[in-house]
């Protein structure tokens, strides 16, 4: 008897299998999907957007490539009142024309380029002009007044709450807000504390976001054009100096925009961080869903969320 009943379940079980098998499958329910960011920023009014003084555009020229290709890098400033201790010694050096005949010297992999005067630390260094201020270290910081015009809801490891404002990626707490080291951030190189830097010699950041760095280099800008031309230099061993000055990268000259002749200003414009385009920009990237990504995390580092900036005309 036993053996019947377990032939018969075993029989009814083979039969709920095959119907299964032969019922057809449902299909997969469709995945929203989103806008494409490309498609929300080309979409973007007019209104969305905020134009980039020339007075707070870096433009450095460097020795023509071995093809003969110009090289043109172009560093925005980072607005008042955040590091304007070394941006006033910045615009005094373009000014005298201070880096003209200047070099890139060092380049790290997955660090930074660095630039400046390569005679720096030697009695070849040239003078620096007159009338620069020496910034403390209390400048890395800036007693905040406001929250950021947007605000990261992600999680972040290096400050309690990160956000961007006027076009650039901070951080802050409840008291201080500050600039971060992302891709293409723009830094002062420095001796030990207590110096800070004069901003004289530079660097871009070219690799993973040095994020550890915040609060103890100044930030000032950041790369908006040309980064590749110095993310594709050859690299140097250790710490990136190199050990032949032939193999530096020249520096034709550095100016601010607006003391370029009319014709050669450089015009650009970014979109707004405190737009609504700006913020359904984040959430597209953020919450993706298309036929190529499968999972989406919901939130994105702060070095995650580039800003989108255009030339004008």
């Amino acid at each position: 008897m036993r053996k019947k009943i377990v032939l018969s379940a075993a029989f009814a079980l083979s039969a709920a299998q095959m119907a299964m098998a032969a019922a057809p499958e449902k299909p997969a329910p469709e995945k929203p999907k989103t806008r494409p960011s490309a498609e929300i920023i080309k979409a973007a009014p007019a209104s969305d957007w905020r134009e980039i003084d020339p007075a707070d555009l870096l433009v450095m020229v460097l020795a023509p490539d071995g093809n003969g290709k110009t090289r043109q890098v172009i560093i925005q400033l980072l607005p008042a009142p955040i590091s304007q201790g070394w941006i006033g010694n910045m615009r005094k050096l373009a000014a005298a024309h201070w880096w003209d005949n200047g070099a890139v010297y060092r380049v790290q992999d997955n660090w930074v380029a660095q630039f400046g005067d390569p005679d720096e630390d030697t009695p070849q260094a040239k003078p620096l002009p007159p009338g620069l201020a020496k910034v403390p270290e209390s400048d890395y910081l800036l007693r905040a007044f406001a929250a950021p015009e947007y605000i990261n809801p992600g999680h972040d490891a290096y400050a309690p709450h990160t956000g961007i404002d006027m076009g650039f990626p901070m951080a802050f707490d409840d008291n201080h807000v500050w600039p971060v080291h992302c891709y293409g951030s723009v830094g002062v190189g420095r001796n030990n504390s207590p110096d800070t830097g004069m901003g004289a010699e530079l660097y871009a950041v070219i690799g993973t976001p040095p994020r550890q760095l915040d609060r103890n280099i100044a930030v000032v800008g950041r790369v908006i054009e040309g980064i590749e031309h110095l993310s594709s230099l050859p690299r140097a061993p250790g710490n990136g100096m190199y050990n032949d000055k032939a193999k530096n990268t020249p520096i034709l000259s550095i100016r601010l925009g607006n003391d370029l002749p009319p014709a050669d200003r450089p015009h650009f414009e970014y979109l707004s961080s405190a737009s609504a385009s700006f913020r359904d920009y984040v959430n597209a990237r953020v919450n993706r869903h298309d036929d190529f990504i499968i999972y989406s995390p919901g939130a994105a580092d702060i070095c995650n969320i580039p800003i989108p900036v255009r030339r004008r005309g």
